[in-house]
C-alpha cells in the first residue's frame, strides 16, 4: 500500500500543492493485493464500511476536493463491482445520505513524499492521528482484523 496523489492536473504533486486544493488530486491509496488471499470485493467491502462515502468533498473535518471520496478502478470487472455494491448500498439506503463516491478509471498515481508513508504507524502519538485517524484504524482492526498483516 502506497500514500499518494491522483485525478489532478500536476506532475508529481506535493503534499502543500495537494492540500492547497488547487491541482485537482485526490488524497488516495494505491494497493497492491494477492486475490488468493483478499478478493477485490473484500476491500470493496472494507472501503464502504470504514470510509465515509456520503459526503461530497469531505472526510470528517477534512474539507476540499481533495478528501474526495473516489474508487479508482484498472479493469472493467473492478469498475462493475464497485458500481454494483454503491448501488447496493444507495438501493438499500444503507446510510441516511446518498453514496457520492465517484468510480473512474485509475488515473496516473503519484506516491506522496516518503514522510507520508506509513504515517499512522510512525506518528501516532501526534493529536490528528490520536483522534481523527485511531478511531477508524480500531474499526479496521475490529472489523477486519482476520484480513490484516501479523503487526499492523
Amino acid at each position: 500500500m502506497v500514500s499518494g496523489y491522483a485525478g489532478g492536473r500536476n506532475k508529481n504533486p506535493t503534499y502543500k500543492e495537494v492540500c492547497s486544493g488547487l491541482t485537482g488530486h485526490a488524497e488516495v491509496i494505491d494497493i497492491t493485493f494477492d486475490p488468493a488471499i483478499i478478493t477485490y470485493k473484500e476491500l470493496l467491502e472494507i472501503f464502504w464500511k470504514t470510509h465515509d462515502s456520503t459526503t461530497l468533498n469531505r472526510q470528517g473535518a477534512d474539507a476540499g476536493t481533495q478528501y474526495r471520496s473516489v474508487i479508482y478502478y484498472h479493469n472493467d470487472e473492478q469498475k462493475q463491482l464497485a458500481e454494483d455494491y454503491k448501488k447496493k448500498l444507495n438501493d438499500g439506503h444503507a446510510f441516511p445520505d446518498p453514496v457520492v463516491t465517484e468510480i473512474t478509471a485509475a488515473p496516473e498515481f503519484f506516491a506522496a513524499e516518503n514522510y507520508h508513508q506509513n504515517y499512522f504507524n510512525l506518528h501516532g502519538h501526534e493529536p490528528y492521528c490520536q483522534f481523527v485517524a485511531r478511531p477508524k484504524v480500531d474499526k479496521v482492526k475490529a472489523l477486519f482484523g482476520d484480513k490484516l498483516k501479523a503487526g499492523v
